[in-house]
């Protein structure tokens, strides 16, 4: 891991998550690169190229003197952690939030996005969404989505993995078992049975014990009618750090179910959300 992107819009969420970004920068050895994007103001026709440009060039500037001050704030928090390792790169850009991390992704070589994210429930879940939800659900990096309750106070010592036993969540655990190695965690590796599980379910399960017999992970296979609860319940009861979990894209309903069940989970758990991508 050598970059990290952290997007964020100065608030007490992305604050949180910054601390987090900064945890991982240091275990890691990697950069951190800040992202600000704003909204580009809408100028509705008729109106001349040159009043145009200049609308766009007087909210350009505001935006850059309100980075470069938001900036140092970060700035000192880094030194505050490790002063002589830390290394903060910016990016201001105007457009589209996702759109724009998906471009830095690409052009930075980032291996892992850093996110706060806010809570939310009934309608306020379904019509006005999350940035971070947006993201997990379209960004192609890694995204670790952090509550604003999930202040970095200790080590994460405790991780969960979501898992169904396909192919790709073998892939996404080798990815897990090295990050909990660099960082010193156990993980719990979770199945929560239901009527659409293959036959051979506990033929996959002895495999991946076999796989990882050597390796600091534990198996659980639970029921639970309804599936994010039970992960919630099982986060409490187990004392998780952080839950990580694979978004599949094998098939339509896949897609929709895992879409659905990350933007829920980085709605409603108050740890830390780690999502990778087949």
């Amino acid at each position: 891991m050598k970059n990290i992107l952290f997007p964020t819009d100065f608030s007490e969420t992305a604050n949180a998550a910054f601390t987090y970004a900064l945890k991982f920068a240091d275990i890691f050895e990697a950069d951190i690169i800040v992202l600000h994007v704003y909204s580009l103001p809408i100028v509705e026709p008729p109106v001349l190229p040159g009043a145009a440009k200049e609308v766009f060039d007087i909210v350009a500037h505001n935006q850059e003197e309100k980075f470069e001050e938001e900036i140092k704030k970060l700035e000192k928090i880094a030194k505050k952690i490790k002063p002589e390792r830390i290394k903060l790169r910016n990016i201001l850009m105007g457009g589209d939030l996702t759109y724009s991390i998906n471009e830095v992704c690409n052009d930075e070589n980032v291996d892992l996005i850093v996110m706060g994210t806010t809570g939310a429930s009934g309608i306020k879940e379904i019509f006005l969404g999350s940035n971070t939800a947006t993201v997990i659900a379209n960004a192609k990096t890694t995204v670790l989505g952090v509550p604003v309750e999930a202040e970095f106070h200790h080590q994460i010592k405790n991780i969960v993995f979501t898992t169904q036993y396909k192919e790709e969540d073998g892939e996404a655990l080798e990815q897990l078992v090295e990050i909990a190695k660099r960082i010193g965690a156990n993980i719990s590796c979770l199945h929560i049975k239901n009527d659409d599980d293959p036959s051979d379910i506990d033929e996959k399960i002895n495999e991946w014990k076999m796989l990882y017999k050597n390796e600091n992970i534990d198996f659980f296979n639970i029921s639970g009618d309804h599936i994010e609860q039970t992960i919630l319940d099982f986060i409490e009861n187990q004392q998780i750090d952080m839950v990580a979990m694979l978004k599949h894209k094998r098939s339509f309903f896949e897609s929709l179910f895992h879409r659905s069940l990350t933007k829920k989970m980085a709605y409603h758990s108050k740890v830390p959300i780690l999502v990778f991508k087949c």
